[in-house]
């Protein structure tokens, strides 16, 4: 029987796929306008990966449609723990706990709060991903449920399916997927070089033995989790002079790739590196810090900016470049900050399309 988006965005959540949630609520965003369930959802969502200007965003919303939602609540109160505004975190904690007076999250809150809630400590809890014992809880994960279950109940068969699909899954190797259909073949290997280059225009020539390195390079950085690198080699086969059924596989292989969070991003170029050669880092994701200046609130509820890139100390300017974000991520202009954000360009000048902003406890409460 097909399952309402709602349902189903649940049942992802309950199993940790949040960005798998966040993807598919996205794409409902005409259906569940003024719906709390949704807003609630993609605000959890948000929170766990780490996105909290847009998680924020996302309770407010909710919150204008249902104040009294304990879940609600709870999210909105670990962010402001998360943000060392332990006073604000406290008195959400209190009305839950008149709400739910058995409520263990809020009860448990309101202990470390009392006892351990210093400016030190919540800023290692939130570093270690202990924090997140205080955000709204998502019960059991059914995964975790079956991979304990199927091996006591199946016994032996059990074992046996699980030797089998370790190959299947990688697991075994340490790999990340099977892109068995995207290696080059013979041919594509023996012929790399696009032999008709009289209606391309490319920015390098490489040999054959160059594309199809740049190409193999592209598949080993994947299967060890450094998206930035594949992105880099993809962009220079795609405007090099390799074979046109190399390029798409390599746009193909672009669909593999995943959103980083500040935790797990790699290889994150300097912005120098990308202003003297943008083409070979556009699609990348960055994390680059600074402070902002000509902050724009549009009637769209998008929210554009400046970053001056570096310039966290008021010492020196890196660069400038412009940021802009599907809705506003409650950053506060007078404190540095570090934005985490993906190289787009239009008109040929690249800007940063923002997906979540950090700003650290400690200048919060100054």
């Amino acid at each position: 029987m097909t399952q309402d988006s709602l349902t189903l965005a649940w049942k992802y959540l309950r199993r940790r796929k949040f960005y798998t949630t966040i993807k598919l609520l996205e794409n409902k965003r005409d259906i569940y306008e003024d719906n709390f369930e949704y807003y609630l959802l993609l605000g959890i969502s948000c929170l766990y990966v780490g996105d909290i200007g847009t998680a924020s965003s996302y309770f407010q919303k909710a919150r204008h449609i249902k104040l009294t939602d304990v879940r609600l609540l709870l999210g909105q109160a670990a962010i402001f723990l998360r943000r060392g505004d332990t006073e604000r975190a406290l008195q959400y904690y209190v009305d839950i706990k008149n709400m739910d007076p058995n409520n263990q999250v809020a009860l448990d809150a309101i202990e470390f709060i009392r006892t351990r809630g210093d400016y030190d400590t919540i800023c290692r809890w939130v570093d270690s991903g202990r924090i997140e014992q205080f955000y709204p809880p998502l019960g059991v994960n059914p995964q975790k449920v079956a991979r304990i279950l199927i091996p006591l109940c199946a016994g032996v068969l059990g074992c046996v399916l699980t030797l089998i699909l370790l190959p299947k899954n990688n697991y075994a190797t340490g790999e990340r997927g099977d892109l068995s259909s995207l290696v080059l073949n013979s041919d594509e290997k023996n012929n790399a070089q696009e032999t008709d280059l009289s209606s391309q225009s490319m920015k390098y020539i490489l040999s054959n033995s160059e594309i199809t390195k740049s190409y193999s390079d592209a598949l080993k950085y994947y299967q060890v989790h450094r998206d930035n690198a594949v992105q880099v080699e993809i962009n220079r086969i795609l405007n090099s002079n390799a074979a046109l059924s190399i390029k798409q596989k390599a746009q193909i292989l672009m669909n593999y790739l995943t959103v980083p969070t500040f935790d797990t991003i790699s290889d994150v170029p300097l912005f120098s590196e990308v202003e003297k050669e943008s083409s070979l880092y556009l699609d990348c994701w960055v994390v680059w810090s600074g402070r902002i200046s000509d902050a724009i609130q549009n009637e769209d509820g998008s929210y554009s900016c400046r970053l001056l890139v570096g310039y966290d100390s008021m010492v020196k300017v890196d660069g400038i470049i412009d940021v802009k974000f599907a809705e506003n991520p409650n950053i506060v202009p007078e404190q540095p900050l570090k934005i985490l954000g993906q190289i787009k360009a239009e008109d040929n000048k690249i800007y940063l399309k923002g997906r979540a902003v950090y700003q650290s406890v400690h200048d919060s409460l100054k």
